[in-house]
């Protein structure tokens, strides 16, 4: 499974710092841990089970930032299945 460029605008964005955050997008339940700069770095995709926990695929973003701030090298990567 790749990510979409529809899914890429909510990832894109920014969030509150070193959380969790868990919705929903389509047919799908997300949640995904944000850094201590509010960018998400770790993407659970699936259903919830009963128990609350997403069953599906998980993904992990590689981020590199340079000195000066500014974006280096960004790109999500699958991780396999999230249970």
């Amino acid at each position: 499974m790749e990510l979409g460029n529809e899914i890429m605008k909510v990832l894109n964005k920014t969030y509150e710092p070193s959380t969790m955050i868990e919705t929903q997008f389509k047919r799908y339940d997300i949640a995904f841990k944000t850094d201590e700069e509010g960018r998400p770095i770790l993407l659970f995709m699936g259903k919830k089970d009963n128990k609350g926990n997403i069953k599906g695929e998980r993904f992990a973003r590689r981020l590199k930032v340079g000195p000066n701030g500014e974006v280096i090298k960004d790109h999500w990567e699958n991780k396999g299945k999230a249970s």
